[in-house]
């Protein structure tokens, strides 16, 4: 686990599962893949291996010995939904996160679809916990929209969107059982640009919906240099706290959590 993010949503990352592959124009520029790349060969690097698959299973346990609360990005180096992660291995991770339930866990994929099948066949009680926030990507229309509609679908106590890097205006998004709005444009030498307009349109919508919205950043070559700041300042709204909501709506589990022991 990484502790002092430089990921301005959260805390910390944890990653045990390393690796990925491009599924769709958003992962065109992927700062992962870049960063693992630069590895590949090393004897005995955690990136050795490059950006290729890898299970980390003991990394399983890391955040139990994190004794102060912070939010926590799970898998910021991979996607846990990538068909080649087994079932019992995500699992795992969703056990993790019930055994140190003092955390937030910011569960982010672009395989919505896999998500939602898997967080349905494992036990509710499992899933459906509020230190646990399931997140999808949405870059652009044909592919990002429709992440939405099956986030609605997967069992969880929050939801969230990742609107980054935004590549063109999305028109209008229904944002109804969305929990909170991050958007951001991508970074980097090869940044594709992310217009004002795509961004206000965005914010004005989270309004009306009564939705927090946290802008991360403009994002380009060098994204320091044009900053996070939107109409003349900083948003870094955060959803309510899911465990006051669950308490007021608690949600009654189908089973019961079955908490393997982890090495």
């Amino acid at each position: 686990m990484s502790d002092g993010s430089a990921i301005e949503w959260t805390d910390a990352t944890w990653n045990p599962v390393r690796g990925c592959t491009k599924i769709s124009p958003g992962c065109k520029h992927c700062y992962a893949e870049t960063f693992a790349e630069r590895w590949r060969g090393l004897p005995d690097h955690p990136y050795g291996q490059g950006f290729d698959l890898r299970l980390v299973p003991e990394k399983l346990a890391e955040p139990l010995r994190w004794r102060k609360s912070r939010r926590i990005f799970v898998n910021s180096m991979s996607d846990l939904f990538q068909e080649g992660v087994p079932i019992e291995f995500i699992r795992s991770v969703f056990t993790t996160m019930n055994r140190a339930p003092w955390h937030t866990y910011q569960v982010l994929t672009k395989r919505a679809a896999r998500m939602r099948q898997v967080c349905s066949e494992l036990p509710d009680a499992l899933v459906r916990q509020p230190q646990i926030w399931l997140g999808v990507s949405v870059e652009d229309r044909k592919f990002g929209l429709p992440r939405i509609d099956v986030l609605r679908e997967t069992p969880a106590a929050l939801r969230f969107l990742s609107i980054e890097p935004l590549l063109e205006d999305l028109g209008r998004v229904d944002l109804r059982g969305i929990d909170w709005v991050i958007v951001g444009g991508e970074s980097g030498p090869k940044a594709r640009p992310m217009q004002e307009a795509w961004v206000l349109s965005l914010l004005e919508q989270a309004r009306d919906a009564g939705v927090p919205f946290f802008f991360k950043q403009w994002g380009g070559v060098q994204k320091s240099r044009h900053g996070r700041t939107l109409l003349g300042r900083t948003f870094d709204e955060l959803p309510a706290s899911a465990r006051e909501r669950s308490q007021a709506r608690p949600v009654r589990s189908r089973e019961p959590v079955r908490l393997e022991v982890l090495a």
